[in-house]
């Protein structure tokens, strides 16, 4: 088994659901992000607007200033893989021209009608995320009953529709959505067969990192923060199997947690 790569969060935004308003400055932000890269994070996803049910939309301006200016100031400490997570196209233009690589897209580039020619023309990595419908900040609970099957036929489409419109394949990353539109019953199961997502051929991306379904397991876990059990198992199933990469506020003990896995024989 090899060792899934970790994406530290690094959201300045005031509303987000689990540390919202925390990196309130330009200066924190970056030293929050390299924190996470000497705490172990391969990855760092830096998100300037809440995709938390009943959050404001932000202006494309906004986000811009919220993110841009700390992308380039990890860029210009850092030479490691920076995402920006964005519905935008303009944002993730912005964002990759202050040193991004990665576009993390909860709507799967259909947000916007120019959303896959923009990926196409940055060349960067897109993830491209089933749940979020464009536009809408509802988390719609999906109508079929067999989840894992909708999710992997909604996101095969969404990943032909890219390359159909100039986005290389090598380019793709998949990501089932855990909590956007669906239930906790169903983020358990996608989470279970995750290994049939992987199998649709592109690599993974999971984040359950500190989300409400911990709590729906475990009561006691009603402030986000009080989630960190519950975030490990969920990435060390995840990394079971089969995923490339785990989104997670906790990344040192993310980090420690799959090189335990790893290092088990057998």
């Amino acid at each position: 088994m090899s060792t899934a790569r970790v994406m530290g969060i690094v959201n300045v935004t005031p509303d987000s659901f689990s540390d919202g308003g925390r990196l309130g400055s330009v200066e924190a932000a970056v030293a929050h992000g390299l924190r996470l890269v000497a705490d172990g994070a391969a990855i760092l996803d830096v998100g300037g607007e809440s995709t938390r049910p009943g959050a404001t939309p932000v202006t494309v301006d906004e986000e811009i200033a919220r993110t841009a200016p700390v992308i380039a100031g990890l860029r210009a400490r850092w030479d490691g893989a920076i995402s920006i997570d964005t519905m935008k196209p303009e944002v993730a233009r912005a964002a990759v021209a202050a040193g991004a690589k990665m576009w993390n897209d909860v709507s799967g580039l259909a947000f916007a009608p120019d959303s896959v020619s923009v990926a196409a023309d940055l060349g960067c990595e897109v993830v491209l995320m089933h749940g979020l419908r464009p536009g809408d900040f509802a988390h719609a609970t999906p109508t079929v009953g067999n989840v894992v099957a909708e999710v992997a036929a909604d996101l095969v489409a969404r990943a032909g529709r890219a390359m159909a419109g100039g986005v290389a394949r090598d380019r793709l990353l998949l990501d089932p959505g855990i909590g956007f539109g669906k239930t906790v019953e169903q983020g358990l199961r996608l989470t279970a067969a995750l290994d049939r997502i992987v199998a649709l051929g592109f690599p993974v991306l999971y984040g359950a990192s500190r989300k409400r379904l911990i709590a729906a397991v475990d009561a006691s876990a009603g402030d986000a923060g009080d989630r960190l059990g519950g975030s490990l198992a969920l990435a060390l199933a995840a990394a079971a199997r089969g995923a490339a990469v785990i989104r997670v506020h906790d990344v040192r003990q993310t980090v420690q947690a799959l090189k335990v896995q790893v290092a088990l024989p057998g």
